[in-house]
């Protein structure tokens, strides 16, 4: 605590401990003012303005020293100046008073407070960086919470101090109103409970709700505004409860689920179901994957006590076995299948027309469609940069390497997260050289850097040139080769390739379907904007997925559909906030990389407190039979619990692994739960149980073994 902060503190406690010392509290009573009413009205007619001042101040010393007598001061203020002038000076004065009480929270506590709650105080913080306002004015119109506990607390948030003053103002009036002209009526008053009768109670009652009933009508009215473009626009009547536009992840489960509960939705897609994941994603990466890992496997064969192994293959059967494999996934997320389940599935160019209209472009003209609720799950595209001559020398990107036959013989990829070096990993081991480029210090920037590092490490290995902080700043074509022309540490390098595979990341697709034409909100990310429940600034549109953000997984995807397919059907009688509190994702090199909740760099950057138990798969029977004997299990609890805030699995099957870490989190199960399960031996999935076990070690009751053990020597009859 700094040197002014220690003096203010202790100006403040001093002037406490001497308001009680000297019982200064005696003339804050009822019973004193009703003694000295006739007094002070007659000081009062000879010096109005100098009372009015004397008891402001007062008033503004009381409420921001958070003293007591607040409310009999009120009361006396009603009794001494009336309605109209009592109302007004008491007014100002308590708002004053509890907006310097707020002041001094803020400056002596906050910090402190944040950097050590940060975690637990992080939904109060967004909740009230988004509604604050709403909050503090149903808290001051509630008088069963005291006035000093709601300045000290709101003064630890981020509330901005403007706001808290003038909610703090309109809030308490109608209060204060209800106090002061209880205290016109003083000589009848016994006790301050004298003036919550049951009726005052019930007005109070109705104060409290009407924010709630305030917010609604807000609501209203920002809808009836939205709305105003299409007034009278409105269709009487629906072809469908649902439209889902966007047929990947997010949109088959929103259909699915509008199905399953039987309304009646249509699907829009319009090129092929199943979005990216299945035809230009998830499903051919991995496929590919799986054979580029076999090939190395078999490259080290000698860990499993064999001379050698020899695979023999052709690049083009290799990628049309990746096509294979996603004709074989495809009736999963097919028109067939969908149909079947009572959706109709409609293959076009949509165009939103209205917030309930869409028009459909498709082989049988065009038509329009019309439902009460639209859902955009229209998905991301790859992020293409401005550099300068990429346009010149060809790329390829996640949407079109597929198409490839021929496996290049140098191959750069620009970019280092998820999808470049899963990419870069699986063409190095087909036989391509590959040199991976990564602007960042390191690839897989979002993980701890001895997790990068491994991956970074392994990647080296096997021939991977890495070229990490480095910039590409142009492409060109010289002497018939295609070069990229870069920076590192302030130099520039050259680096010539036959093709260049761009992953750089993936952008939301926002365009060309009429959101901008019926004025949807965009985010700063170029995202569609959602509230907490995926509604859109049009009431009836919900967005999910990718193209909401804000994870692009495919499971994240299927997540957040179920709140807006349920939200868009179900929302006037009932609606659900999103729930981003446990997002898992795993990056499927190798070795994998899987992570749910925090890592490391994440609570140093959030101020939040940690306690961090490792376990190296090294030691892992089943990784040693395996031949596999590498990686770590982190997993990051609270200081001395063991509940979980997050766990990073590096190694084989490390996707699987996780799985057990996010159960836990999502149902409030800590690792003594994990170590009290039985797992099977020998399996991968031990690695976790030992994790466990780990930190077990670590809490063990020291003082309480040595007493258990002297008991022991005891019932051997040892001294």
């Amino acid at each position: 605590m700094t040197k002014k902060k220690l003096v203010l503190l202790a100006a403040i406690a001093i002037a406490i401990a001497l308001f009680f010392a000297l019982d200064l509290g005696r003339f804050l009573n009822l019973e004193y003012f009703k003694q000295q009413q006739a007094a002070i009205e007659a000081y009062r007619s000879d010096h109005p303005l100098l009372t009015a001042a004397a008891y402001f101040l007062i008033y503004v010393a009381v409420t921001g020293l958070s003293l007591p007598g607040a409310a009999v001061m009120t009361l006396a203020g009603g009794a001494i100046f009336g309605l109209l002038w009592g109302t007004v000076i008491i007014s100002f004065a308590s708002t004053i008073g509890a907006t310097l009480a707020f002041l001094a929270s803020r400056l002596l506590f906050r910090d402190s407070v944040q950097q050590r709650f940060g975690a637990k105080l992080r939904t109060i913080n967004e909740g009230m960086a988004r509604e604050g306002a709403f909050y503090l004015f149903a808290l001051r119109l509630v008088p069963i919470f005291p006035f000093f506990v709601i300045n000290l607390l709101m003064g630890l948030t981020p509330i901005r101090t403007w706001t808290y003053y003038w909610v703090s103002q309109v809030g308490m009036l109608a209060g204060t109103v209800v106090y002061v002209n209880a205290g016109t009526q003083l000589a009848a008053i016994e006790s301050v409970g004298g003036i919550l009768s049951p009726g005052i109670l019930g007005s109070f009652a109705l104060l409290a709700v009407f924010p709630f009933i305030a917010k609604k009508v807000v609501a209203v009215v920002e809808a009836r505004k939205a709305y105003a473009p299409w007034r009278g626009r409105r269709p009487k009547s629906f072809d469908y409860n649902l439209i889902v536009i966007g047929a990947g992840s997010a949109g088959l489960v929103s259909a699915y689920i509008a199905a399953a509960v039987k309304a009646k939705v249509a699907l829009i897609e319009k090129h092929k179901m199943g979005g990216d994941c299945l035809n230009t994603g998830c499903v051919p990466s991995k496929a590919l994957i799986r054979s580029a890992r076999f090939i190395a496997q078999a490259r080290r064969a000698t860990r499993l006590g064999l001379s050698a192994v020899n695979v023999d293959f052709r690049f083009a059967e290799l990628m049309e076995r990746v096509q294979r494999v996603v004709k074989q996934v495809e009736p999963h997320d097919s028109v067939e299948r969908y149909t079947q389940l009572g959706v109709d599935c409609v293959q076009g160019n949509a165009r939103i027309t209205s917030p309930w209209t869409v028009e459909v472009e498709g082989p049988e003209g065009k038509r329009e469609l019309s439902a009460r609720s639209l859902i955009i799950a229209a998905g991301a595209r790859p992020f293409v940069p401005p550099i300068p001559g990429l346009e010149e020398v060809g790329y390829l990107t996640s949407d079109d390497v597929w198409s490839l036959r021929e496996l290049p013989e140098r191959l750069l990829v620009l970019g280092g997260g998820p999808i470049g070096c899963e990419l870069t990993q699986a063409f190095a081991r087909l036989g391509a050289r590959v040199t991976q480029v990564e602007m960042a210090p390191r690839v897989m920037a979002r993980e701890d850097p001895e997790i990068s590092g491994m991956v970074m490490q392994r990647f080296r290995e096997e021939g991977i040139d890495v070229r990490v902080g480095t910039r590409a700043t142009a492409f060109r074509i010289a002497e018939g080769e295609k070069q990229l022309i870069a920076e590192c540490d302030g130099e520039q390098l050259t680096i010539g390739f036959d093709q260049v595979l761009v992953a750089v990341g993936r952008a939301a697709n926002t365009d060309g379907y009429g959101l901008e034409d019926i004025g949807v909100q965009l985010s700063e990310r170029r995202t569609v904007a959602v509230d907490n429940y995926l509604q859109t600034s049009l009431p009836n549109i919900f967005a999910c997925g990718d193209v909401a953000g804000p994870y692009q997984f495919t499971h994240t995807a299927a997540h957040t559909a179920w709140y807006a397919s349920v939200n868009a059907l179900f929302g006037g009688l009932r609606r659900f906030k999103v729930d981003y509190s446990v997002i898992p994702w795993a990056t499927f090199t190798d070795p994998e990389v899987a992570r749910v909740g925090l890592n490391e760099t994440e609570a140093r950057e959030r101020g939040i407190d940690y306690e961090l138990t490792t376990y190296g798969i090294d030691d892992l029977d089943r990784a040693i039979a395996d031949g596999s004997a590498e990686g770590l299990v982190k997993v990051l609890t609270e200081p001395g619990k063991d509940r979980i805030l997050g766990a990073t699995v590096v190694g084989e099957h490390a996707g699987d692994l996780i799985i057990e870490f996010i159960l836990a989190m999502r149902h409030g199960l800590g690792l003594n739960k994990i170590l009290g399960t039985i797992h099977i031996y020998p399996t991968w999935v031990e690695a976790n149980k030992y994790a466990a076990g780990n930190w077990k070690r670590a809490h063990a009751p020291q003082g309480l073994l040595q007493w258990v053990g002297r008991y022991h020597r005891w019932r051997r009859g040892a001294h």
